[in-house]
């Protein structure tokens, strides 16, 4: 009996070696999240400790214990949201094992239907407000009432003003991302502006030259990335962006869904309710043969860098500007069952994980570094940051003259470098034994 309890206790920790539900999520005990109030471009502590505080797994589940508050600063919301981000305090349960769904797929929910790797919550792309035909209006949420729930109003397109630089926005309190979230302003075409005096950052930048980085994970278990991934299912092709399925519906009127169902009429298309303010204005076309094309549910069975032996993936969708592109992340059904669950407790035996030292790639390619012309020096990460990656500015002297800090699960620093003089100093990026060196060269005149 003692070798056979060894055994498996062996068998579990070797899992938690290789297992990206297990491995993925982004730990932190130390650092604390911050806000932006409207008018000041100062982040303030919120004193809540940020992204993931403990992952405990067992034979057949991962806990991941999460405040629900990323590293880089949330807020303003300008559209009169009175709620800042708040601790979850959550403990939420995800199988080892995700399972395809049989039968008819189960739609996404209000509320979290996925977690990204920094505990912060993800959502499909409702808002709660729908249409409601008896008084000819959209209600819900923060407008109450209720709504006839037959034409759902897209959050990404009707709450643009209420979501900060890395596209989130609290709902009480539960800070989450209906979209790939990355930076507005990180965007080729940028549709919005909060990031020019409130300059939060994202989880992660989109770089089109690799393979973007497992984000989080869905209900079902089934991962998520960002925008690109290999052009074929098999790994093969080179990085593309992956595609979104659905589309808008040639439609004036609404009346009917995608699949002809007689539904409540909704509003007709307008100026006020144009194509794409509602979910069921998409229609979803499918492109055979076509890997870089996702499915229903916005994903495919692939192989990713995670995955060599292949997944189903689910991708955060954007179009060829790098705006959010419908269905955004999940849905509108997810591929697997739904066993994933926020729990009060843990109520099985369990091990906990403790982080290896990552290997965080440290070479110039991996950042993209500039002074601008307001004496910051900006530095920019191409992928997700999973440990904190210090920055040192020295003299030709060797003298240490400014820093700063890339925080876990943040993209961006900013170094003050307004008391240099003109002349030619050396970057100094390092985490751990890692580390790389880059000129930098001020010269304001």
């Amino acid at each position: 009996m003692k070798y056979i309890v060894l055994f498996i206790a062996c068998s579990i920790t070797l899992l938690s070696q290789s297992n990206p539900m297990i491995t993925s999520w982004l730990q932190n005990t130390t650092i604390v999240g911050s806000y932006y109030m409207k008018n000041n471009s100062t982040p303030i502590s919120n004193n809540i400790k940020a992204n993931v505080q403990l992952v405990r797994y067992s034979a057949n589940n991962v806990y991941v214990s999460t405040n629900g508050i990323p590293t880089y600063p949330t807020g303003p919301f300008q559209d009169g949201n009175p709620s800042q981000a708040q601790n979850q305090n959550g403990i939420f349960r995800f199988p080892l094992k995700a399972i395809k769904h049989e039968g008819t797929p189960v739609k996404t929910t209000m509320g979290n239907i996925g977690l990204f790797i920094n505990g912060v919550a993800l959502f499909d792309p409702r808002d709660g407000v729908s249409w409601s035909n008896a008084q000819q209006r959209v209600l819900g949420g923060p407008i109450m009432g209720k709504g006839d729930g037959i034409w759902n109003r897209d959050a990404i397109v009707a709450e643009r003003i209420g979501f900060d630089c890395a596209k989130g926005h609290p709902a009480m309190g539960n800070y989450h991302h209906h979209q790939n979230p990355s930076a507005f302003k990180l965007d080729k075409k940028v549709i919005y502006d909060v990031c020019s005096l409130y300059d939060a950052e994202g989880l992660y930048t989109i770089n089109p030259g690799i393979h973007s980085p497992l984000i989080g994970f869905a209900y079902d278990g089934f991962p998520v990335y960002g925008a690109y991934g290999f052009k074929n299912a098999d790994g093969t092709g080179g990085i593309v962006r992956m595609q979104s399925g659905y589309r808008l519906r040639s439609i004036s009127t609404r009346t009917h869904y995608a699949d002809g169902s007689d539904v409540t009429d909704g509003p007709p298309v307008s100026t006020t309710f144009p194509l794409g303010y509602f979910n069921e204005d998409y229609e979803f076309i499918s492109h055979p043969g076509e890997d870089d094309y996702l499915d229903t549910h916005n994903g495919r069975f692939c192989i990713t860098p995670e995955y060599p032996n292949g997944t189903y993936a689910y991708f955060c969708t954007v179009d060829e500007q790098w705006n959010s592109a419908y269905p955004y992340a999940i849905g509108p059904t997810f591929y697997g069952s739904i066993v994933a669950a926020k729990v009060q407790n843990v109520g099985e035996p369990v091990e906990t994980y403790i982080p290896t030292t990552s290997v965080q790639e440290l070479t110039p390619s991996a950042f993209t570094i500039f002074f601008s012309s307001n004496d910051l020096l900006i530095i920019q990460a191409n992928d997700v940051i999973r440990e904190h990656i210090t920055i040192t500015i020295h003299d030709l002297s060797g003298n240490e003259v400014a820093n700063g800090i890339l925080e876990q699960g943040s993209t961006i620093s900013h170094i003050d470098c307004s008391l240099l003089y003109d002349g030619v100093y050396a970057i100094h990026i390092e985490s751990g034994n890692r580390s790389f060196k880059h000129e930098l060269v001020i010269k304001r005149t």
